[in-house]
């Protein structure tokens, strides 16, 4: 696959994951179709040297991995991590609200940190998790669901009303940020609007549902763009082409040398301490698993452990063409160019000497040019699931990721070029 094809592969894969569980749910279909087979955490590991696994956790995080080797006590695990969430709006309990008796808008919060403006006037959709009865008390069913239309929008209030909107206005989370459903009349009515649109899109009646996770997200496909078609144009880059680089590359590699691992985690947005997310013992547990289910006992565990190395994956700040003085001096990449290694003195990212060289070896092997990222010594830069990982797991690991513009915006800006060498670099790691 060239890279302009393996770019419209991630659009599509973009597409098809409107949230987390969505990007699982994909990740899955993926998987199964190249001969990995499901794990249950519930259940007894019986695994084989030569065979491909994966697990999922809260249908919103997976842990793939090929067994090349039983020699892991020297060989280790070969980790690349990423998340599958992006900042957004859930949907409240109770979310129905009528306006003037004339408007239906539906209550949400924040998920994350999003650039608020970027959602105003775009056809959204709604997607997420729905909860209903199951054969059990303590075991109802899930069910992945995509209201599969623009749906509802957030419409900006008219310049003549608000003259400084170009000066500058705050916007608030509570009050500018509710999505407009549809004109109350005698099809459209205030009460259980969402449940009755749940049910009819999962073919169940309204009293089946007892609980949501909703999420709304941009309707609009992603596309390529630029004079060349040289740009990617998409919401959710951040963190979803990492998870589809790394699943690529776990697909599509013959590694001979332990053991590889994708891990796609959920809520980095919003922090990684969740059961499905980076602050948890969900990688470690299910590493150690691996190695019991070889007849590794706890002492060859850690060896294991200490054997191994992790790239955590997670995008980086291209140099803005029309702000190039919030770039640190010296450090600046630019799309197109790379890979981008990430470096906080404060320990924002995982990098040092040490990992930094390693993955650098790798790019040689790739043929690949990277870059180095550092922030302005008088901006507070963000971080990622790098440095919580390594509270948990104490191996070397690095950070890096591709460069690209408006990061948490709805609609992303990276490198058509970038987002195959990454790709690249990740094959090699696994290869080497």
């Amino acid at each position: 696959m060239n890279e302009k094809n393996f770019a419209k592969d991630l659009i599509e894969f973009i597409y098809s994951s409107p949230t987390s569980f969505h990007a699982v749910k994909t990740s899955k279909e993926l998987l199964n179709v190249n001969g990995f087979e499901e794990l249950k955490l519930n259940e007894k590991w019986n695994l084989e040297v030569g065979k491909k696994y994966y697990v999922t956790k809260n249908l919103s995080a997976i842990i793939a991995f090929t067994l090349n080797s039983k020699n892991i006590e020297k060989e280790g695990f070969r980790i690349i991590s990423s998340h599958s969430d992006s900042p957004t709006f859930r949907i409240k309990p109770n979310a129905e609200m009528s306006v003037e008796k004339t408007y239906l808008k539906l209550n949400t919060e924040c998920y994350g940190g999003p650039i608020l403006n970027t959602w105003l006037d775009r056809p959204l959709g709604v997607a997420g998790r729905v909860v209903l009865k199951g054969e059990h008390i303590l075991k109802p069913k899930e069910e992945i669901v995509n209201i599969n239309k623009p749906i509802c929008i957030i419409p900006n209030i008219a310049i003549h009303m608000n003259r400084s909107v170009n000066e500058g206005y705050a916007l608030n989370k509570q009050k500018d940020m509710l999505p407009l459903v549809g004109l109350l009349n005698d099809s459209l009515e205030k009460d259980n609007f969402l449940l009755n649109q749940l049910a009819l899109n999962l073919g169940v009646s309204s009293e089946e549902i007892i609980d949501f996770d909703l999420f709304l997200y941009e309707f609009e496909k992603g596309n390529l763009i630029g004079a060349n078609e040289e740009f990617i144009s998409s919401g959710r880059l951040d963190n979803l082409s990492m998870a589809h680089a790394s699943l690529n590359s776990l697909i599509d590699t013959k590694g001979e040398n332990g053991i590889n691992v994708v891990a796609v985690f959920d809520n980095e947005e919003v922090g990684s301490s969740t059961k499905q997310g980076a602050d948890s013992n969900m990688l470690l547990n299910i590493l150690e698993r691996i190695c019991m289910s070889l007849g590794k006992d706890r002492e060859e565990f850690f060896t294991s452990i200490y054997s191994s190395f992790m790239i955590s994956s997670d995008l980086a700040h291209a140099v803005h063409p029309n702000l190039s003085e919030k770039h640190d001096p010296t450090n600046r990449p630019i799309m197109g160019e790379g890979p981008v290694i990430k470096i906080n003195a404060n320990q924002a990212y995982t990098s040092d000497a040490y990992s930094i060289s390693i993955y650098k070896n790798i790019c040689n092997e790739a043929q690949v040019k990277c870059q180095e990222f550092v922030n302005r010594s008088d901006e507070r830069g963000g971080s990622t699931i790098g440095p919580i990982s390594s509270t948990h797991i104490d191996i070397p690991s690095v950070d890096i990721g591709s460069p690209i513009l408006a990061m948490h915006s709805i609609r992303e800006l990276g490198s058509v070029k970038d987002h195959y060498n990454i790709y690249k670099t990740f094959s090699k790691f696994y290869e080497v």
